[in-house]
């Protein structure tokens, strides 16, 4: 049988030292071929072209045309390649979430900015992510565009009790934008949101989301009150949970357990949730790689709670949502374009 052909990498950094240390990072890989290198947007936009890579490690601070530039120039390029995007946290994470809004499929965070020998400790983590980008379908989501959602507000029906919990993965901030911003502003049941991202991140995601919702958008706080109107985002490297003290529904911050795959962890959200709102809960599974989900969307439907999926054709990465569905827990599924009236359904 025919090896796979590698997956072609193209790398874009404005420093050649973090271009050498990519470059010898990916190539040692197996079943991955470094095709080029560029200095800056302009220049990857060329190598692009020439070499037409399935996958760009980029950058995003860079002279000429930066990491955003170089993104919305790739948004509707037919068979344009994926990008997983490699920042430094606290130094460039507002554009990083930014990038990620606009297409790109994941985050790898630099150790350092500095040209140190400490960027070779990012080595499995970006090649893990690379493969991972290999597989997914590209989402480049034009600003004017994904701004211009429709945000009207709709007559309620009256208090609900209700919860929305959220888990997603690989393409999550992209379709966080486009759920959060057709969400309308009388929106009846608080919403939690549980994203695999790197930690120092999530509180400029909150940030960015909030501004392009009609609902308030937070990271995560502990003891901070559920109430319809508001969307909580767990905060990255900690496990999101809920919980009901007497007439107050409140979010708790905790580091256990220590022994799951990611913090935060959906199955650990969705299963506090299936404990405090039985019937109430309504868990949704967005795109993503992996099952994180599968355990609490179990928990969720054994409590009596609803378990609902994004389509296949609107996933970067159909999986999370594919194990859920394919288990048989899920109760309705719809493309991000449809999600929100399948929502009201259960929760209006």
């Amino acid at each position: 049988m025919t090896p796979p052909a590698p997956l072609r990498v193209l790398v874009v950094d404005d420093s050649a030292f973090a271009r050498k240390v990519l470059r010898k990072v990916l190539s040692d890989a197996e079943g991955l071929e470094v095709v080029g290198t560029a200095r800056d947007g302009l220049d990857a936009l060329e190598r692009v072209a020439e070499f037409k890579p399935d996958v760009i490690t980029l950058d995003l601070v860079m002279p000429a045309l930066d990491g955003l530039g170089l993104l919305k120039a790739l948004a509707g390029m037919p068979d344009a390649p994926r990008v997983v995007v490699v920042s430094s946290a606290g130094t460039d994470s507002e554009l990083a979430v930014a990038a990620l809004q606009a297409g790109a499929v994941e985050l790898v965070h630099k150790p350092t900015a500095l040209a140190t020998e400490r960027l070779y400790e990012l080595g499995a983590e970006l090649v893990e992510k690379v493969r991972i980008a290999g597989r997914a379908m590209p989402r480049y989501v034009q600003e004017e565009a994904r701004d211009a959602a429709v945000r009207a507000a709709r007559t309620g029906t009256g208090a609900s009790p209700k919860l929305l919990a959220v888990g997603t993965s690989t393409g999550g901030p992209q379709a966080l934008t486009r759920l959060l911003s057709s969400l309308p502003r009388d929106f009846p049941a608080p919403v939690v949101l549980a994203l695999h991202i790197p930690a120092g991140y999530t509180e400029a995601v909150a940030k960015r989301l909030d501004t392009q919702s009609a609902l308030e958008v937070v990271e995560a706080r502990d003891g901070l009150e559920l109430v319809p109107g508001r969307v909580v985002l767990a905060k990255a490297g900690m496990h999101l949970k809920v919980e009901r003290r007497g007439a107050l529904d409140l979010v708790r911050l905790d580091r256990q357990p220590l022994g799951t795959p990611h913090h935060p962890s959906v199955d650990v959200l969705f299963q506090s949730v299936a404990v405090g709102w039985g019937r109430d809960a309504v868990a949704l599974v967005l795109t993503g790689m992996g099952d994180d989900g599968l355990v609490g969307a179990r928990a969720v439907r054994a409590a009596g709670g609803v378990v609902l999926t994004e389509a296949e054709s609107s996933c970067v990465v159909y999986g999370m949502p594919r194990v859920v569905d394919e288990a048989g827990l899920s109760q309705g599924s719809a493309p991000l374009d449809g999600l929100v009236p399948l929502l009201e359904r259960f929760i209006r």
